[in-house]
């Protein structure tokens, strides 16, 4: 299928818009290596948002994956991954912050460097929150698509580089309307010495709703909870 919006994010891009139930979201990390700090919301009522610990206590897992589901703090599913190429992508670590960049990289800023300043994550993400009247209260553990970490025996964890080869691509497909805020700056825990421009291509397809049989609804027993409880959320708010 031909998508019908495209966006191609260069240097530490970020991006934000409303994505409705039933469309595809496509990234494709076009260099390698990169990652995708994401944040997702109902669109419609804000309040509810992505929500970490029961999306991996939930599924039991540690690291998202296909075919498994994005829960909301709301007890339903807001996206689906319903196809990766990475087989590992990160949900625990957070972002970078200003600080963490400057020690890590040097001080670098607009005034400086202009379009190659070195932006970090937490920055980018509440610039884009701003744009839809959210803030700092509504920053939540975001997604890192493409970033492996692992533990060790002590459970300190350590990212593993080039984890995510050239052309590799994550699918989202959406269970309700939501609003998708989104960067690529480098991953916090990522070791290498320099700061990294990254290149993604974001796309958005048409595509049907997702049917009770749908391998993300029925890899987990709590998956087809959660999209019961959105089959309801629908109908009352149907007029």
């Amino acid at each position: 299928m031909n998508p019908i919006y495209t966006r191609r994010l260069t240097g530490a891009g970020m991006w934000s818009g409303r994505i409705a139930k039933g469309k595809r979201l496509r990234l494709t990390d076009l260099l390698g290596g990169g990652n995708v700090g994401m944040l997702l919301y109902n669109a419609a009522e804000r309040q509810e948002r992505y929500n970490m610990p029961d999306t991996l206590k939930g599924q039991h897992i540690f690291y998202l994956r296909a075919p498994y589901c994005l829960h909301s703090d709301m007890g339903r599913l807001l996206a689906s991954i319903t196809a990766e190429t990475a087989g590992w992508h990160d949900t625990v670590c957070g972002h970078s912050d200003a600080r963490l960049v400057a020690e890590k990289y040097g001080v670098k800023d607009f005034q400086m460097a202009r379009n190659d300043w070195q932006r970090n994550a937490r920055d980018a993400f509440l610039i884009e929150l701003a744009k839809w009247g959210l803030g700092k209260k509504d920053l939540v553990p975001n997604i890192n698509w493409f970033s492996k970490v692992v533990a060790d025996e002590e459970g300190r964890l350590s990212f593993v580089p080039d984890h995510a080869a050239p052309g590799g691509l994550v699918e989202l497909r959406f269970e309700l309307d939501t609003l998708v805020v989104l960067n690529i700056c480098q991953h916090p825990l990522d070791p290498r010495p320099e700061y990294r421009s990254n290149e993604v291509l974001l796309e958005v397809f048409d595509g049907p709703a997702a049917q009770v049989t749908d391998a993300s609804l029925t890899v987990r027993p709590e998956n087809l909870r959660a999209w019961e409880n959105n089959e309801t959320y629908h109908l009352l708010q149907q007029s």
